[in-house]
C-alpha cells in the first residue's frame, strides 16, 4: 500500500475547494518565478509556528482549558534526504476546519491585490515582501511540489484535520481518522530542484541564519538549533560580561572583546530593544569596507534583514549589533522601510542612544573615549553633515592644539573656550602635516605672540569637518591664514615676547616703502599686493589670503580632484623686523637693481609657496637655492682667511 493511499484511508469526507483568481495568481508566480533566496520558506514557516507556540502561551495564562496541556512548547524539524521530506512540526495553538481555510486563504481577503502588484514590481527583491499581505505560507510553494497540513486545535472535541494542495489551482481538506497531538504539522514534499533543503546542514544554516533567537527551542534530529540567548531580549542586571562578549564574537566573528556595550530597551512611544557593540579596533584601515556596515533587524526575534544601512548613519558604521522590533511589521520590504514611521523613529533613537552613550563616556573615561577617537575618529568625522544630531557630535570632537603637551593630547572645543581670552570671539586652527610643521608655520608666529591658543588639524578631512559646521555655540571656526589680522592684534603680547627690534629710521622707513614697491615689480600679477606685515615676528616673508577666501589646505584638496583649478594668487606680507630683509634693505639703498634682491625675493616667494603648498614646479627654487649657497660658501672662505 503506497504511503498516499494509507493517507487517505485515515481521511473522513475529503472536500476539494478551488484558490481563488489571486490566490493562483499568486502561487503561479511563486512556483514559476526564480528568488535568489528560496529558503525564506523556513523562516515563514518557522515564525508561523512561533505565532502558534505564542498564543497558546497566552491562553495558558488565561486559564483556558486546553487540550494536551502537557505538551513542551517547542518546534520540531524533520527531513527525509531520500523521500525529499521536510517536516515543520510545533505544539501550538492548532487550528480547526474552519481556521485553517480562514488562516491558508487570507491571500484571499483584502490585500491580496495589493500585494500581487508589489511582487510583480520588486519580483528582484520578493523574499522581503513576502508574507507583509499574510502570504508567508504560499512561500513554501517555491520548493514544495505539494504540501499536507496536518493539524489539531487546542480547543476541547475539535477534531484533527488535514489540509493538502499542490499549489497549482486547488486543495483538499479533510478530517483525521487518526488521532494526533496538539498543534500542527507542515509535511513539504520538495521538488527535484529543491532537493538540498532535506539535508541538515542546509536546514541547520538557514534556521541558524534567520531564526537563531526564536524564544522556543527548535530542533533538528533531536538536536537543539537556537543555542545562542537573544541576549538582547534579557534584563541588563541579569547579563555577565562574559555573555556580551560571547555573543559579540558570535556576532561579529572578531576574536577581541568589543570596547563597549550599549544595550538598550525602550517601550514608549515605540517599543524596540537593541545590542550594539562598538569593536576595540577599526579593521577597515584603507577604507575599502566603508560600504561594509549596519545593524540586523529583527522582528519579534525574526531576522529580517542583515546589515540594515537605514538604522545608522554612515558616520556610525564602526558600530555592530541588532534591534528587535515588536511594532514593525514582519517581513517589511527594503523599499517601504523608509517611509514606515515606527522604523523611522527607531533609527533615530539609536544614533541618538550611541551619541548619548559617547559623550558620557567622554566624561567620565576622557582617557578610553581617547582610545575610541584614535580607532573610530576617522569614519566618526563623517557626521558633520549630520544636522540633526549637530550639538552632539561637536561636543565628541577632538583635536590637538598649540596648549597641547604632545601630538597625542587631544582637546574638545569645550576645553578650547573654556581658554578663550576676553573679547575672543573666535576658534582658531591651523592645518598640516605634523606638530612641528604646524609650529612652524609663520601664520602662527601672530598667534604665538599673543597667547592664542590655535587647534590643530593633521587630517585633511578635519577642515571639512569645521567649514561645514562653522560654529560651535555662537563661535566661527577660523583658519590662520584667512583670519582678519584686527580681531587678533587687539589681543596684548603675552609676556614672553622676544625683545622688540631697533626702530628703523625715517630714512629707512621711506627706503622700506620703495622696497616693497620693488618687490611687487619683481612679482608682478603673481601676488595681489605687497605689504608690511604685521603678524610676522620672525620669518621674513609669508603668502596671506585675500579677505574671505577660502584656506590654503581646502585649496589644495580641491586641486587633488581638480587638477586645471589655478592657484589663488595671494598678499605677500614682508616682515621689515627680520635680519634678512634689513640686510635686503641696506643692499637696496646701495644699488636698488642689484640683482641679488631679486634672487632672495623670488627665493622668498617660492618658499612661501612652498609652506604654503602651493609651489607646483620646485626646480627653479632649488637651481637659485644651489647658486645661493655656492655664493656664501665662497665669502664664507674669504673671511675665514682673514
Amino acid at each position: 500500500m503506497s504511503e498516499k493511499t494509507a493517507t487517505k484511508q485515515n481521511e473522513i469526507q475529503a472536500e476539494k475547494h478551488e484558490f481563488k483568481a489571486e490566490v493562483r495568481q499568486l502561487l503561479d508566480i511563486l512556483v514559476h518565478s526564480l528568488y535568489t533566496s528560496r529558503e525564506i520558506f523556513l523562516r515563514e514557516l518557522i515564525s508561523n509556528a512561533s505565532d502558534a507556540l505564542d498564543k497558546i502561551r497566552f491562553e495558558s495564562t488565561k486559564g483556558t482549558e486546553i487540550t494536551d496541556n502537557d505538551l513542551p512548547l517547542e518546534i520540531k524539524i524533520d527531513f527525509d534526504e531520500k523521500k525529499k521530506i521536510i517536516a515543520v512540526s510545533d505544539t501550538g495553538i492548532g487550528m480547526t476546519k474552519e481556521e485553517l481555510m480562514a488562516n491558508i486563504g487570507t491571500i484571499a481577503k483584502s490585500g491580496s491585490a495589493e500585494f500581487l502588484k508589489q511582487l510583480k514590481e520588486n519580483k528582484s527583491d520578493a523574499n522581503n515582501i513576502i508574507g507583509k499581505f499574510g502570504v508567508g505560507f504560499y512561500s513554501v510553494f517555491m520548493v514544495a511540489e505539494e504540501v499536507v497540513i496536518k493539524t489539531k486545535s487546542y480547543k476541547k472535541d475539535e477534531p484533527a484535520v488535514e489540509w493538502r494542495s499542490n499549489g497549482l489551482g486547488d486543495y483538499e481538506i479533510s478530517q483525521l481518522k487518526e488521532d494526533i497531538k496538539r498543534g500542527s504539522t507542515i509535511e513539504i514534499h520538495l521538488k527535484e530542484d529543491a532537493e538540498e533543503f532535506a539535508q541538515k546542514y542546509r536546514l541547520e544554516n538557514t534556521i541558524k541564519k534567520h531564526s537563531n533567537f526564536i524564544s522556543f527551542p527548535i530542533y533538528l534530529e533531536k538536536e537543539k538549533v537556537n543555542t545562542i540567548a537573544a541576549l538582547w531580549r534579557e534584563p541588563k542586571s541579569s547579563i555577565k560580561k562574559e555573555q556580551y562578549n560571547e555573543f559579540y564574537k558570535f556576532l561579529t566573528f572578531d576574536s577581541d572583546e568589543p570596547a563597549d556595550v550599549i544595550h538598550v530597551s525602550i517601550d514608549a512611544p515605540i517599543q524596540f530593544n537593541s545590542l550594539l557593540f562598538i569593536p576595540k579596533k577599526n579593521f577597515d584601515f584603507f577604507g575599502y569596507n566603508r560600504e561594509d556596515y549596519g545593524l540586523d533587524l529583527y522582528v519579534r526575534r525574526v531576522l529580517i534583514q542583515h546589515k540594515n544601512k537605514e538604522l545608522l548613519p554612515e558616520y556610525l558604521g564602526f558600530v555592530k549589533g541588532v534591534v528587535d522590533s515588536e511594532d514593525l511589521p514582519l517581513n517589511i520590504s527594503r523599499e517601504t522601510l523608509q517611509e514606515n514611521i515606527i522604523f523611522t523613529k527607531i533609527a533615530q533613537n539609536i544614533t541618538g542612544q550611541i551619541l548619548s552613550y559617547l559623550i558620557k563616556k567622554a566624561k567620565d573615561e576622557p582617557e578610553k573615549y581617547a582610545e575610541f577617537w584614535k580607532e573610530h575618529s576617522r569614519i566618526f568625522k563623517l557626521g558633520y553633515s549630520d544636522f540633526t544630531n549637530l550639538e552632539k557630535f561637536n561636543l565628541l570632537l577632538r583635536f590637538n592644539s598649540s596648549n597641547c603637551e604632545s601630538a597625542e593630547k587631544l582637546i574638545s572645543l569645550e576645553e578650547y573656550v573654556s581658554r578663550f581670552k576676553d573679547g575672543q570671539k573666535e576658534i582658531y586652527y591651523a592645518f598640516g602635516s605634523s606638530r612641528d610643521a604646524i609650529d612652524q608655520d609663520p601664520h602662527l608666529e601672530i598667534f604665538k605672540n599673543k597667547g592664542l591658543e590655535v587647534l590643530y588639524l593633521y587630517d585633511p578631512i578635519d577642515e571639512f569637518v569645521l567649514s561645514s559646521i562653522r560654529k560651535f555655540k555662537d563661535y566661527e571656526f577660523k583658519s590662520v591664514d584667512t583670519v582678519d589680522l584686527k580681531s587678533v592684534d587687539k589681543f596684548k603680547d603675552a609676556e614672553n615676547k622676544q625683545a622688540e627690534n631697533e626702530k628703523l629710521s625715517k630714512d629707512d622707513e621711506k627706503h622700506f616703502d620703495s622696497l616693497l614697491s620693488k618687490i611687487k615689480d619683481i612679482l608682478g600679477d603673481r601676488v595681489v599686493d605687497v605689504k608690511e606685515s604685521k603678524r610676522l615676528t620672525g620669518s621674513p616673508a609669508l603668502l596671506v589670503n585675500p579677505d574671505d577666501s577660502m584656506s590654503s589646505t581646502m585649496q589644495k584638496i580641491l586641486r587633488l580632484t581638480n587638477k586645471e583649478l589655478e592657484i589663488q594668487k595671494k598678499v605677500f606680507e614682508v616682515n621689515k623686523d627680520s635680519k634678512l630683509i634689513r640686510n635686503l634693505l641696506k643692499i637696496f639703498k646701495t644699488d636698488s637693481n642689484d640683482e641679488y634682491i631679486k634672487n632672495v625675493v623670488e627665493e622668498l616667494f617660492e618658499s612661501a609657496l612652498l609652506l604654503d603648498g602651493s609651489l607646483t614646479d620646485p626646480h627653479r627654487l632649488v637651481t637659485r637655492l644651489n647658486k645661493m649657497l655656492e655664493q656664501s660658501s665662497d665669502w664664507y672662505t674669504e673671511i675665514k682667511k682673514m
